[in-house]
């Protein structure tokens, strides 16, 4: 049974100064139990285990964004933790940056449910349901968006004219020779300062 979880973190501050933004919620997919969950920033400790125990962790634009945020609250280092950031793989192949609506539209014809200047708000207001509401729909679409890659070798992006064109994408995870050691044990990512 596979231990991939799919990853998506709602934040709240400035997005110019990383240093402020705190994570309002996170939520996930586990493949190994068919289920979707999210933790608020007082629950993240609920989450570690989980992550440390999962084989790879998916996201879109989860490298340079939910994983870095996301590590200031971990003890050890989550950007050891083998991953897959979808968007990486799409600028590798089309040399550009794609947002999660535009490649999601054009793929399978879904949409997110709302952005993330929403989700503030919300915040703000403290609609944690709503913000968790937000944060697993896009952990949803970012896991079709997967599979629909992983199964095809392809997704597809909206040209400036509206056209919808292929582009090739391999989601096939490479073990890196760190994961390859941590996983001959016990299948937990072990990077906590001993």
């Amino acid at each position: 049974m596979s231990r991939e979880v799919v990853l998506d973190i709602e934040t709240y501050g400035d997005l110019k100064n990383m240093d402020t933004v705190k994570v309002t919620v996170v939520s996930i997919y586990q493949y190994e139990t068919s289920t979707y969950t999210s933790f608020e920033e007082s629950e993240l400790k609920q989450l570690w285990p989980i992550l440390e125990k999962a084989q790879c962790i998916i996201g879109y634009n989860s490298e340079h964004f939910d994983l870095p945020i996301l590590n200031k609250y971990y003890t050890g280092d989550l950007l050891r933790f083998q991953n897959l950031d979808i968007l990486k793989i799409i600028k590798e192949s089309t040399g550009k940056r794609y947002r999660l609506n535009d490649i999601a539209q054009a793929t399978l014809q879904i949409s997110k449910s709302a952005d993330g200047l929403q989700a503030q708000t919300w915040y703000e207001e403290g609609k944690m349901d709503e913000i968790k509401k937000y944060c697993e729909q896009d952990v949803k679409v970012t896991k079709e968006l997967y599979e629909y890659g992983k199964k095809n070798r392809m997704l597809y992006f909206p040209t400036l004219t509206g056209e919808i064109q292929p582009f090739a994408v391999n989601f096939d995870v490479i073990e890196n020779s760190f994961n390859q050691e941590s996983s001959s044990g016990k299948g937990i990512n072990l990077t906590l300062p001993f």
